[in-house]
């Protein structure tokens, strides 16, 4: 990533991630949600040896969000490319993609009901345990 400071700042601002550990200016920093699992984002500098952007995307950042649209609407004040506008899918989830100013795809998922998979055309192979 060419300007992981900018990344690492925006995405804070946007997504609400904090910063854990930064190894030095440019090199890399560790972030996390503040009140979810733990789970961690590491921003990292494009170094010799490493794969770097192409023109083809290699994969997709699904982010579970508790307000798609408010989400949708900070990031694209924020520079971000609106790429599938808010859609509520029959499975219980809202989901939005945004490209985000340094050239990676975000699936923004919010849960709005627990829908059980037989009744969109999926199959239960192993039930979840309950929340506690």
């Amino acid at each position: 990533m060419a300007d992981v400071r900018s990344a690492v700042a925006w995405y804070i601002e946007v997504f609400g991630f904090v910063e854990h550990v930064r190894i030095g200016d440019r090199h890399r920093s560790q972030l996390g949600l503040p009140d979810g699992p733990p789970a961690e984002l590491v921003v990292a500098e494009v170094r010799p040896g490493r794969r770097t952007p192409e023109n083809e995307r290699s994969h997709q950042v699904m982010l579970k969000v508790a307000d798609v649209a408010r989400v949708v609407e900070t990031a694209v004040a924020r520079g971000a490319r609106l790429v599938d506008p808010p859609h509520d899918w029959e499975y219980g989830e809202r989901q939005a993609a945004i490209d985000d100013p340094f050239g990676h795809q975000w699936v923004l998922n919010q849960t709005l009901t627990d829908v059980a998979p037989e009744q969109w055309g999926g199959n239960t192979v192993t039930p979840r345990a309950p929340s506690p």
